[in-house]
């Protein structure tokens, strides 16, 4: 089925295409937090009240430990996890199916096939992306020509699908393809008309649904587009929808728990005017917000960096041009840094550099994992030493 129209009352009742292979889940009415809530003021501070952790800070000797490492075939993208299973993008051995989904054991380095081939009836129909907890593996369709999409989820383990498959919702090309997370029995996506569709002045929302529960349901209503994908950390999920809509185009970093379906909202950091957050998530007590860009006016959060802090205790800020999401646990914060991590320890006031796998650095490395973690995972595509071109997929883990 094609829903011409997505609403927050959109409620599916026929299977998706694969027939019994997939049932579609139903959306409560209603919403959680909606446009009218009450939310923090502005932060706008002075650019000299946060330090310059590498202007300040004492170079140190790197606090991770390197606990395993294995090498993938080539073509094989981690997704950010919090579990023990990492999922992974795989490419598929021909052209039918393109893109294959699977997960990466991070106790043993097996890495197991979960979704073979797209449900979706037309050939055009790819798996786009894909997320999963140690219960639940969740993953996006994509057709190439329409550009319409699917949300998918089902039950999770020991690195295989394990029960009945739900489509969680169905878009067209005028909605972008959900961002989103999974966490525990979780799955917490966005949706959010495209820049380019007909359904632009629409606003976004964000739904909750619980491995065997009937209905999703509602929970953030942003009067825009939301600025960053949804975020677990720490038993919080961390969105940052559009605030303070009467006065102007402010992002509102937010927090909620987890534990009640993130009916509470636990921390809030509301950016300076017309200031988009890059990425966003939190570590401990403190958010972990980059900019990708400087603008004129706003103060400190309006230049391009990362920031680690609050509204209340302050910040400290990482000066270099941001990338991937980063992680920690503490006070010492993970960070990606051109071809290298920045490992910043904020209680001791000293910064070292975890360097990426050789031959790696003309394709990068990437983190595995975002905002609050025990165990820090990264991988990069490693180059043939003889011939020079892309050999495999390197994994590395280090424990925090």
């Amino acid at each position: 089925m094609r829903a011409p129209k997505l609403t927050r009352r959109s409620f599916f009742k026929t299977a998706a295409a694969g027939g019994a292979l997939a049932a579609a889940v139903g959306v409560l009415s209603g919403c959680t937090h909606g446009p009218d809530e009450q939310d923090a003021d502005p932060t706008v501070v002075d650019e000299d009240s946060a330090e310059d952790v590498l202007a300040s800070f004492t170079e140190a000797e790197l606090p991770l430990k390197e606990e395993a490492s294995w090498t993938l075939p080539l073509g094989n993208v981690l997704r950010p996890t919090e579990g023990t299973w990492a999922p992974v993008i795989t490419a598929g051995s021909s052209a039918l199916p393109m893109v294959k989904a699977s997960a990466l054991s991070l106790s043993s380095g097996e890495l197991l096939e979960v979704v073979s081939a797209p449900l979706g009836a037309e050939s055009t129909t790819v798996i786009y992306d894909v997320r999963c907890s140690d219960t639940v593996y969740a993953w996006v369709e994509l057709d190439l020509v329409t550009r319409s999409w699917a949300l998918y989820a089902a039950p999770f383990t020991a690195g295989q699908l394990s029960g009945e498959t739900k489509m969680l919702w169905e878009g067209t090309a005028d909605y972008d393809p959900a961002p989103f997370a999974v966490s525990g029995s979780r799955v917490i996506w966005q949706v959010q008309p495209s820049t380019s569709g007909s359904k632009t002045t629409e606003s976004s929302r964000c739904y909750l649904w619980r491995e065997g529960d009937a209905d999703a349901r509602a929970v953030v209503e942003s009067p825009g587009r939301f600025a960053t994908a949804p975020m677990v950390s720490g038993g919080d999920v961390i969105l940052a929808p559009r605030v303070h809509a009467d006065e102007g185009v402010f992002y509102g970093v937010t927090a909620y728990a987890l534990s009640d379906d993130m009916a509470t909202k636990v921390d809030q950091l509301v950016m300076p005017a017309s200031v988009r957050p890059f990425r966003a998530t939190r570590v401990g007590e403190r958010f972990l917000v980059s900019v990708e860009a400087s603008y004129s006016s706003g103060g400190l959060l309006s230049k391009m960096g990362t920031y680690m802090g609050t509204s209340s205790a302050g910040f400290s800020k990482l000066n270099r041009e941001p990338s991937e999401c980063g992680c920690g646990k503490g006070d010492v914060f993970v960070i990606k840094s051109n071809s290298s991590y920045l490992v910043l320890d904020l209680a001791n006031r000293t910064y070292s550099t975890l360097v990426s796998m050789d031959r790696s650095v003309d394709y990068g490395e990437y983190p595995a994992r975002a905002g609050e973690c025990d165990q820090f995972v990264t991988f990069s595509t490693v180059k043939d030493p003889d011939t020079g071109y892309p050999a495999s997929v390197a994994v590395r883990t280090f424990r925090l």
